[in-house]
């Protein structure tokens, strides 16, 4: 499998398992699954409420000798009640031993959104911090405190617009190493990704598929479904593969690390085969230059009266 390299020479599978919306009693068959079937990269997150479980799979697959931890790359996020500096290592040691691991290979700042402790999904302007009370600086300084202690190999974030990667940038020291975000034919995001491959930073695209199973309190009556785009059909029926190989390997195309979310056996699979799939330029010409763009995860769930963040703080507008 093709992987993504790191400065120091570390490496990441470009192709991962996604956990986001996972359900207990679905997420731990899943990740052994996926480690069987040859996956080497699991992406998590302290929000997905599923890490305990993941833990114990990874601990099975640890002990039946599957594979070895140093041969796992494991992330995952922050969630946005941890910003401040002293709460970035809580939130990572809770984490860890949810996981069952002493380190991770890469943790990311899920939002540049903060909440105040304790507080799952911020419902009042109580519950928020603003940026004036928790800057993206401090939060980033708590980040680089992990990586030095060795907890983390790898440090960056997720959902962070050009704006606030250069305010971290702008704190010095370990830079940002990946940013994830939101990427398909639909939503391409060329600009964030120069701006990335530019200052040296990776990037994973989250929902490669459009979510479709997300729930329906944050879906639209009238949102697209990618896997009945007409140029994604054409180039699955001309490949003999499903929509969503095309659509995962669309990604690994341009270099960037992708995480399809299954259950199902066949489709974990299914998609690592994606991997072996060779789109031609013409091919990808194709993808780039779909007219359609929809952005799925919206981010209006974290705005508007009740919140003092706009989209602006999240999006490229």
């Amino acid at each position: 499998m093709k992987n993504l390299t790191f400065s120091n020479g570390d490496v990441m599978p470009i192709l991962g398992l996604g956990t986001w919306k996972s359900k207990p009693g679905e997420v731990y068959q899943a990740v052994l699954w996926a480690i069987e079937a040859g996956y080497r990269h699991i992406d998590c997150a302290a929000i997905y409420n599923n890490e305990t479980e993941v833990g114990k799979a990874l601990n099975k697959a640890f002990s039946d000798g599957l594979v070895k931890r140093e041969d796992l790359f494991i992330t995952s996020k922050l969630w946005n009640d941890c910003h401040r500096k002293e709460d970035v290592k809580k939130g990572l040691l809770k984490s860890l031993k949810d996981l069952q691991l002493e380190y991770l290979d890469l943790y990311l700042i899920h939002w540049p959104i903060s909440f105040k402790k304790g507080v799952g999904f911020a419902e009042s302007r109580e519950q928020f911090y603003t940026y004036s009370d928790v800057p993206i600086g401090q939060t980033w300084q708590g980040m680089q405190g992990v990586k030095s202690e060795g907890l983390v190999k790898h440090i960056g974030m997720s959902n962070f617009n050009i704006a606030k990667l250069k305010e971290v940038i702008a704190v010095g020291g370990n830079g940002p190493e990946m940013n994830q975000v939101e990427m398909h034919p639909y939503l391409r995001q060329e600009c964030l990704v120069d701006f990335c491959q530019s200052n040296g930073i990776l990037m994973t695209a989250y929902s490669p598929l459009g979510s479709g199973d997300r729930s329906s309190s944050i879906k639209k009556d009238d949102e697209p479904n990618l896997f009945e785009d007409v140029v994604i059909k054409k180039l699955a029926e001309k490949y003999s593969i499903t929509p969503a190989q095309v659509l995962i390997s669309f990604s690994i195309h341009r270099g960037i690390a992708v995480i399809p979310k299954s259950v199902n056996q066949e489709r974990i699979k299914q998609n690592l085969a994606a991997t072996e799939v060779e789109l031609k330029k013409e091919d990808m010409d194709q993808l780039l230059k779909i007219e359609k763009q929809y952005r799925f995860i919206d981010g209006t769930f974290f705005t508007g009266s009740h919140s003092p963040y706009q989209l602006s703080d999240l999006w490229e507008l």
